[in-house]
C-alpha cells in the first residue's frame, strides 16, 4: 500500500482528497488506480515528477513501489 500525496492544483478532480491509500506494485499500476477512483486526474499526474520515499524521479513509470511507500507528485522541473 502506497500513501499518495496529492499537489493542490490537482485537488479538484479528487474531490478535494489530500491523500489516498493505494495498492500498487509501481508507479504505472498507482496512476491506473488513480485514474479509476478519479476521473480526469491521469492527465495532470502523468506530467508530473513523483518522490517516493523522498527520490525524485522525473519518469518513476516503472519504479517499484513498497509496502508503506509515500509517493508525492510534484510539478515537472524543465531546464537545461
Amino acid at each position: 500500500m502506497a500513501r499518495v500525496h496529492f499537489p493542490d492544483n490537482i485537488l479538484p478532480y479528487t474531490g478535494g482528497v489530500r491523500e489516498a491509500v493505494v495498492a500498487a506494485r509501481n508507479v504505472r499500476d498507482l496512476l491506473r488506480e488513480l485514474e479509476a477512483r478519479y476521473p480526469g486526474c491521469h492527465e495532470t499526474l502523468d506530467r508530473a515528477s513523483v518522490a517516493i520515499d523522498g527520490q525524485i524521479y522525473q519518469d518513476a513509470f516503472l519504479e517499484p513501489l513498497g509496502t508503506n511507500s509515500d509517493v508525492h507528485f510534484l510539478p515537472r522541473i524543465e531546464g537545461g
